[in-house]
């Protein structure tokens, strides 16, 4: 079974940064496809970022592109998101998913996704 497991929220101002993790567990993700999607009070869930585990293309929300970075770690089976600039818009609950990757699929797409972590907590203060 897979388990998601994100880590590395917190309380940050303005302009700082945090690095989100995701420990990934229960099968072999080189197949697979790996997203941070984020939730706001108020919001529906939008993309953020996504990795092709194997190839390791990525790809961003138009919104964090040139602040947040998706990188992967074979060896820790862990997927990283780190943030930089960060803004108060950025405040949200920062869920990590994965899916295996079939035809027509869309990383961008959260309804795509197959497993979900429980989410962290980032607040962003002005």
């Amino acid at each position: 079974q897979v388990q998601l497991v994100e880590s590395g929220g917190g309380l940050v101002q303005a302009g700082g940064s945090l690095r989100l993790s995701c420990a990934a567990s229960g099968r072999t993700f080189r197949t697979y496809a790996m997203g941070w999607f984020r939730q706001a009070p108020g919001k529906e869930r939008e993309f953020v970022a996504a990795i092709n585990w194997s190839y390791g293309s990525t790809y961003y929300a138009d919104s964090v592109k040139g602040r947040f970075t998706i990188s992967r770690d074979n060896a820790k089976n862990t997927v990283y998101l780190q943030m930089n600039s960060l803004k108060p818009e950025d405040t949200a609950v920062y869920l990590c998913a994965a899916s295996p990757l079939r035809s027509g699929f869309s990383y961008y797409r959260d309804g795509m996704y197959d497993y979900w972590g429980q989410g962290t907590q980032v607040t962003v203060s002005s």
